[in-house]
């Protein structure tokens, strides 16, 4: 089978369904969307409260694993990718984060002028319709719905957080997507009506008669096809049987970023070493592709809870049936959130000008896999630094696009990574260590009293660290004087005419937070570039710093004596 389109996107996860929206809403472009996966219709991706299902199932996620990792004593990490339509927005937290505008300013400064906050505000706001009504920061007329849960109603321990963060000297934020990050308030999720909004079933639901877009599912992409470094198609695979598909406009790869780098390199696209050493004949030499890879990691902070308020009882099977009963019927309550509802953005340390330490509170204390960690009640934040300077890479191993790539982080590999991980773990101790947590506060189950010193801290962190699940930066955008750039400004693949990345892998930095809204918003702005529209751009853009971020770490630090002394480093 051989048939020509306008565009074609290879995945149709956070960047591809709003780009196969934005594509063809006008009617005019012929646009082809590849997805690996399949429907994304089963409950357990619709029912905000089953989220550790599709991200640990093999149907709705590759199961990638990285390779030893050095930084955490030979430990290979759990890297799950969407697979599925919605891609990783189906599978993910569904936590909203956009990340801090000096993310963005910070893009902008490695020489990328239209990719700072002013430039991608409009954006966020295109993209989003907020629960609580627009204003200069928020959208209320976009496609994927956001909202905060159940506004902290259902646990007294939410807002007991918030206030013990209030309590350490750190300020309160009403809206962490707005013009304030820094501070501890209420958390954001892709939640719309009590159901996962993911940009599948929010782009691309009642468009079955969008005459002008073809959407395969259950499709392995073999390559990208090139003649004379010009992009005219793809090739791949359906059922047993091999197709081309030819773009007469663009192809544009929104695999991720893990799959995005991997399809270049397929495509004899990349770093020649990495290619020839795979088997591949080199098209393009480009050293930067699969290269900075970027990673959030988390702990777990739990602590038993003295009353019987959280979510540890609801675990069983029967409080769990009950709980679904209730979200098919009603699509409310427990079942209608992630329940990461209260949260906090600080910086660690003096001379920090936006935070770097992110926290989601959660009201049980609990494995990823939804297991209960200990009997009884308890309570954890899910802790880390969001701006490590580990650098790692995704490689190609054979020809095929079907077999897994070599995937390392090389998580925590320098200096400062490691000190952030200390004072990580010593201001969160401080923090839930407030009198707001009081009533609440049995014992520390982990990382635990004797967790103290800096070579306890660097090896339990060693031990127990997990990642957050969010990849980056592997087909970077830079400018020309950036040798391992893959990308220009505009989101197209140097060297070869016609081709582009639309994912997370095209951010040069990993932004401060959840990475599906920024995904999000480089898709709608992306869009506007391929379609040749006017760039949106909101001069008037502001945002909150702290105004001696030079020299402090907090509001409060001058005033408050330190829980532990060793905090002071910091």
């Amino acid at each position: 089978m051989v048939k020509d389109y306008d565009y074609i996107i290879v995945g149709a996860g956070s960047a591809g369904c709003v780009l196969a929206n934005r594509l063809s809403e006008s009617g005019e472009h012929q646009v082809l969307l590849l997805e690996a996966g399949g429907r994304d219709a089963s409950i357990f991706i619709k029912m905000p409260t089953a989220l550790s299902y599709p991200m640990n199932t093999e149907k709705y996620a590759w199961q990638f694993h990285s390779q030893p990792e050095a930084g955490l004593d030979g430990r290979e990490m759990h890297c799950p990718r969407g697979k599925v339509m919605g891609g990783s927005s189906s599978i993910n937290g569904m936590v909203y984060v956009r990340g801090h505008a000096m993310d963005y300013e910070q893009w902008r400064d490695l020489g990328l002028s239209s990719w700072g906050y002013a430039d991608c505000l409009p954006y966020f706001r295109k993209a989003e319709t907020w629960s609580k009504g627009g204003d200069s920061y928020r959208g209320d007329k976009g496609p994927v719905g956001t909202c905060t849960g159940n506004d902290m109603q259902l646990n007294p321990l939410y807002q007991a957080f918030i206030d013990a963060g209030q309590e350490a000297g750190y300020p309160y934020t009403a809206d962490y997507n707005g013009y304030q990050q820094e501070g501890f308030g209420t958390m954001q999720m892709t939640v719309d009506g009590g159901v996962r909004d993911s940009t599948s079933r929010a782009h691309l639901t009642g468009l079955g008669g969008r005459r002008n877009l073809t959407i395969l599912r259950k499709v392995q992409v073999e390559k990208v096809l090139l003649q004379s470094q010009r992009a005219v198609g793809v090739s791949f695979s359906q059922g047993g049987q091999l197709h081309t598909a030819n773009a007469r406009q663009e192809v544009i790869l929104s695999a991720g970023s893990v799959g995005s780098p991997q399809l270049l390199q397929v495509s004899g696209i990349g770093d020649q070493a990495v290619l020839q050493q795979a088997g591949v004949d080199t098209v393009q030499h480009l050293p930067g592709v699969g290269k900075n890879l970027q990673d959030h990691l988390e702990v777990y902070f739990q602590y038993r809870c003295q009353q019987p308020i959280s979510l540890n009882s609801k675990l069983d099977y029967w409080n769990m049936f009950l709980i679904g009963a209730r979200w098919v019927l009603r699509r409310d309550g427990l079942g209608a959130t992630n329940h990461f509802e209260s949260c906090g953005f600080i910086r660690s340390r003096a001379g920090l000008a936006w935070p770097n330490i992110q926290y989601h509170f959660l009201p049980a204390a609990m494995r990823y896999d939804g297991q209960a960690a200990f009997d009884g009640h308890g309570y954890q934040v899910h802790v880390g630094p969001n701006k490590p300077q580990s650098r790692g890479h995704v490689h190609i191993v054979s020809p095929q696009a079907g077999d897994a790539p070599e995937i390392l982080f090389n998580y925590i590999s320098t200096e400062q990574d490691k000190q952030d991980w200390r004072d990580t773990i010593r201001l969160t101790r401080e923090i839930l260590n407030q009198p707001a947590l009081d009533n609440f506060k049995g014992e520390e189950i982990q990382p635990g009293k004797d967790v103290h010193s800096d070579d306890a801290i660097d090896a339990w962190v060693k031990a127990n660290v997990e990642s957050a699940y969010h990849p980056s930066c592997t087909c970077k955008l830079g400018t020309d004087e950036d040798p391992m750039a893959v990308l220009d400004e505009q989101c197209r693949v140097r060297g070869i005419d016609n081709l582009r990345v639309v994912d997370s892998s095209i951010f040069p930095t990993i932004p401060n937070g959840n990475l599906n809204a920024p995904t999000i918003m480089v898709a709608e702005k992306a869009a506007d570039m391929i379609l040749g529209k006017p760039p949106q751009k909101d001069e008037a853009a502001s945002y909150w710093l702290d105004e001696q971020w030079q020299t402090r770490q907090r509001q409060g630090q001058a005033q408050r004596p330190m829980l532990d002394a060793s905090v002071a480093k910091s």
